[in-house]
């Protein structure tokens, strides 16, 4: 059986290669940075559109395969609104997953107990609402507790302030939680954002440690995917971190990362962040 991790890395373009304005070249990120230059294409995440690229329409076409910022009529920020969730809710890449007979998760958890919390949020992100509508619900903390879920800042650090008082992990343990869902199903989707946040705080240390910690987490993915036989992907909504001239969004390709079995035949199907969906949905396809 086909199986593949889906990493989505909120804000991370293709920049220039030069040190002094490119942190992922700083030294802070050894793994991501070979990552990006062996086992990635390079993907346009502009969409035909003016402006900088924005979260909601570019999730939104990452993880539909249709045009949102077209469909909007200019590129949206931040949560997606009434137009965009119906679109996400109906032609996700989990449904169609489920259309053809494959199975998917989301193996972010929510702080949560009850499902109606995130429920009536009424600031949803794609990947929410993508979820919501495909599973009916998302992990929660009694599967963060029992590693059956991977928080987005991957060390639960973050959880401290909202009354967490278990204990802290690292990146690679977070990895092996998350190849330990990998393997239940055909597709396994993750979603960390803080590469974002760091990008616009305009913060250097900040950026360094996200990156640092992302990198460790890749670096222990690669080894269990190659053990396990997983395809590792990557992929981003836009790009921000890769440029530290600006605490803004930019129009840099962003990379669709492959490695692991068939993926350089898999990066030759993609130009375009509307091809990811389109893309795995055909090389999955074929583990049935």
């Amino acid at each position: 059986m086909k199986q593949v991790v889906l990493i989505f890395v909120d804000g991370l373009g293709l920049g220039l290669s030069d040190p002094t304005v490119n942190p992922v070249h700083s030294g802070a990120c050894p793994m991501l940075e070979r990552l990006l230059a062996e086992k990635a294409a390079p993907l346009d995440a502009c969409l035909g559109m003016p402006g900088l690229p924005q979260s909601a329409t570019g999730t939104t076409a990452i993880l539909t395969g249709i045009n949102a910022a077209r469909l909007a009529g200019r590129h949206v920020e931040g949560f997606p609104g009434g137009q965009l969730r119906e679109v996400i809710k109906q032609h996700n890449l989990f449904h169609q997953l489920a259309g053809r007979g494959l199975t998917s998760t989301f193996a972010n958890a929510y702080f949560v107990d009850e499902m109606s919390e995130v429920e009536q949020g009424r600031r949803q992100s794609v990947t929410t609402v993508a979820a919501l509508a495909a599973f009916g619900r998302v992990r929660n903390r009694a599967m963060l507790e029992r590693g059956e879920a991977v928080y987005q800042d991957l060390t639960r650090d973050g959880l401290r302030a909202r009354g967490y008082t278990g204990p802290l992990i690292s990146p690679s343990d977070a990895a092996r939680h998350l190849m330990t869902i990998a393997h239940t199903c055909h597709l396994t989707l993750f979603e960390y954002f803080q590469t974002d946040r760091a990008g616009h705080s305009g913060d250097g240390e900040r950026v360094r440690t996200v990156l640092s910690l992302l990198d460790e987490f890749i670096g222990e993915l690669l080894l269990l995917a190659k053990r396990d036989g997983v395809l590792l992907a990557m992929t981003s909504d836009h790009g921000n971190i890769e440029d530290s001239r600006t605490h803004r969004h930019t129009v840099n390709p962003v990379p669709f990362v492959a490695a692991g079995p068939e993926g350089e035949e898999l990066r030759k199907r993609v130009t375009s962040i509307v091809d990811v969906t389109p893309a795995l949905l055909e090389w999955l396809s074929g583990s049935e």
